[in-house]
């Protein structure tokens, strides 16, 4: 990796610039959610979890990139996190008032849980804060990412990807690609180790599209089964 970071190293800065532009444009792809949930007028048969996610992923990012003085991963993060609120506006604003009720109870403990890091991180060592605010961050990203691969087992079983989102995986193995570029030009092991693992779970996710059709299995019909009896 040594050689690597040689290589990339009088780069880092424009490998930084060109992550973040590809950071900030999977942001957007909401925007097609964000369509749909208009078309229907109302957001109720949509989770609120990947917006409410983006703001916690984009807030303890933000503290992450000042805690580094890594000012490329500090703006890209400002970026999101305000797209992510206007998708928030926009999601709680075609909520039924019950589901406003419940969001605002999910926005409660997304504030409490962000306000305990940032005060965690700003007490606590800074050579150690950098890599345990990392591994949290990690946590979340693997979870957001990594989701669903839980329904891998009915994939395989249905031998069909319908229903995985191909655009936001791609996005995410180019967005993982670019930011583990970036972590080794600048040698930050910690960020290799969490833009990496993200990679191998998106390469699964788009493995499956090479195995299988995102169209439906074919049934077979009453008369093959017949035939085959």
């Amino acid at each position: 990796m040594d050689a690597l970071s040689d290589l990339l190293a009088p780069y880092s800065e424009t490998i930084g610039k060109i992550a973040g532009t590809i950071t900030t444009l999977q942001f957007l792809s909401g925007v097609a959610l964000l369509n749909d949930i208009r078309k229907k007028g109302s957001s109720d048969v949509y989770p609120v979890g990947p917006f409410l996610g983006g703001i916690v992923l984009t807030v303890l990012s933000l503290k992450l990139g000042q805690l580094m003085g890594d000012q490329p991963m500090i703006n890209v993060n400002i970026i999101g996190f305000a797209i992510n609120t206007v998708f928030m506006v926009g999601f709680y604003y075609y909520a039924s008032s019950e589901s406003k009720s419940k969001i605002w109870i999910k926005l409660g403990y997304v504030s409490l849980f962000l306000m305990a890091c940032i005060a965690y991180a700003n007490f606590e060592d800074p050579k150690q804060i950098e890599f345990r605010l990392g591994m949290l961050i990690t946590s979340i990203l693997v979870w957001l990412v990594g989701s669903p691969l839980l329904n891998l087992p009915n994939i395989i079983k249905k031998k069909s990807t319908e229903g995985m989102p191909f655009p936001i995986i791609f996005a995410g193995q180019l967005v993982a690609t670019a930011w583990t570029l970036y972590a080794i030009s600048i040698r930050n092991h910690v960020m290799v180790y969490q833009n990496l693992f993200l990679w191998i779970l998106g390469s699964i996710q788009l493995a499956m599209f090479v195995l299988y059709p995102s169209t439906p299995a074919k049934k077979p019909n009453a008369k093959s089964a017949k035939k085959e009896k």
